[in-house]
């Protein structure tokens, strides 16, 4: 496959008639500049002989000095009110040099797309899909291969006319070539250099285990992401398809879908770098923390929770209600201390823990990764309560859900738990409900109130 770099608009050679007009523009632009040189000439022979043999030559000579800085100053004030509309190119200038016109001049008026298609590996095929695309008004911003045994997938982040429908854009593609194509539209995150991207991936993965699902995510969009214990002992390691398997030293195992389309073998060496990574470095989360004070003067810390404060969640546990641990956990109460083990676990999401003063725990709050989406949840101890720490603690999982580009969360409760609905309405995003058989779904979306959310961690590492 030729990957050398190929232009957006391929110029074609200029026609007989073309070429004879450009010749006689050529001659007509000579003639008149060897005629404005001898006209200066003489006017310059004319003004020395005025300046020395006459009786006035100082004052004219200053006086033409004068109208000189006038006629400038009026000529600059002229074209700042009024600038000169673009010019029609040169037909005999040499390709390249025409001033870029058209619909992409104007970005409002244009549309990222992301666009991935298999074409043969022979020369001359991205060319041909190159020249399909300009043909379409479409600039390709960056490109990357992913070679195949017999073809070559070729991904492209394009900027198009926003008139461009999805269809003309595929069609395009298909008839230079192209097979199994998908398309998408793109924002401006995706404007980033990809090697840059994934070195940006590594090192949140380096600093907190809990980025890993969100940076998986990040690299090959929607997709879901199953985790299981020890099963990456019995799977082997690579792409099926749509399905990426990345078993872990660990013995464990995770498991990427992506209906859409399919895995390429270099996704799949990008994604199991990143469980290498995250496997070498163990268990971890970054030393974060943030200061609460009640109205009641009571002054608490909010920080990120993991397997070591299992113990002081069981205390926690043991000091809540039936009813609170039976609206937090919609199962058998006796059941509540089981779910710790997973839910502070770094890699499943990230655990927010309230603290008092004498460092007991009196709230848990959990952000898990669910596709898209992600799930929150909140356990107050029952005498802390109606203070004001659902709603923070709720906020700054939103705000976390935003970093990870995570654009919704939700609830799940009892369609009883008037509290926890109470909590998702302060939050001032719009949310959707569904109610099936008393369990509650509360969707909240948080592209409108990303602006009104605190920052998580204000001197946090790695924020």
């Amino acid at each position: 496959m030729d990957t050398s770099a190929v232009p957006a608009h391929r110029p074609t050679a200029p026609s007989r008639a073309q070429r004879r007009t450009a010749r006689t523009h050529r001659w007509r632009r000579d003639t008149t500049e060897l005629a404005a040189v001898f006209t200066a000439c003489a006017v310059a022979d004319l003004v020395a002989n005025v300046v020395v043999h006459g009786h006035d030559g100082p004052v004219l000579l200053l006086g033409s000095a004068a109208a000189l800085l006038v006629t400038t100053a009026c000529h600059a004030w002229w074209a700042h009110r009024h600038p000169h509309a673009p010019t029609a190119p040169d037909p005999g200038a040499p390709p390249g040099e025409a001033e870029v016109t058209g619909p992409l001049k104007d970005f409002e008026q244009t549309a990222l797309w992301r666009v991935r298609t298999t074409v043969p590996d022979s020369p001359g095929s991205l060319a041909r899909v190159s020249t399909a695309l300009a043909g379409l008004g479409v600039n390709i911003v960056s490109m990357q291969a992913h070679p195949l045994p017999d073809a070559t997938v070729d991904e492209f982040l394009v900027r198009a006319p926003r008139t461009l429908a999805r269809t003309e854009l595929a069609a395009a593609l298909a008839a230079a070539g192209g097979r199994d194509i998908w398309t998408d539209p793109a924002d401006a995150h995706d404007l980033v250099d990809v090697p840059a991207h994934v070195l940006a991936l590594a090192t949140r993965t380096a600093l907190d285990a809990a980025e890993l699902p969100v940076a998986l995510r990040q690299l090959f969009g929607r997709c879901t992401i199953r985790q299981y214990p020890g099963g990456g002992r019995q799977a082997a390691a690579g792409v099926d398809g749509h399905v990426m398997r990345l078993p872990a030293p660990s013995g464990d195992l995770t498991e990427l879908t992506r209906p859409q389309l399919p895995f390429t073998p270099t996704e799949f060496a990008r994604a199991q770098a990143l469980v290498e990574l995250d496997s070498l470095l163990g268990p971890r989360i970054p030393k974060v923390e943030a200061r609460l004070s009640l109205p009641a003067g009571t002054d608490l810390t909010v920080r990120r929770a993991d397997a070591d404060d299992k113990a002081a969640a069981l205390a926690m546990h043991h000091r809540c209600s039936k009813e609170a641990l039976r609206r937090r956990y919609h199962g058998p109460v006796n059941d509540a201390d089981r779910y710790l083990d997973h839910l502070l676990d770094p890699r499943h999401g990230q655990t927010l823990a309230v603290e008092a003063t004498d460092r007991r725990i009196v709230a848990l709050a959990h952000l898990m990764w669910d596709d898209d989406s992600a799930e929150v949840a909140l356990l107050v101890e029952d005498d802390w309560q109606r203070r004001g720490l659902g709603v923070d603690l709720l906020r700054r999982m939103a705000a976390l859900a935003l970093e990870g580009r995570v654009r919704t969360v939700y609830a799940v409760t009892h369609a009883s738990n008037t509290g926890l609905i109470s909590t998702m309405r302060r939050l001032g995003a719009p949310l959707d409900y569904q109610v099936e058989e008393g369990t509650l779904v509360i969707t909240a979306h948080l592209t409108e109130t990303a602006e009104r959310l605190p920052t998580p961690w204000p001197t946090g590492p790695g924020r």
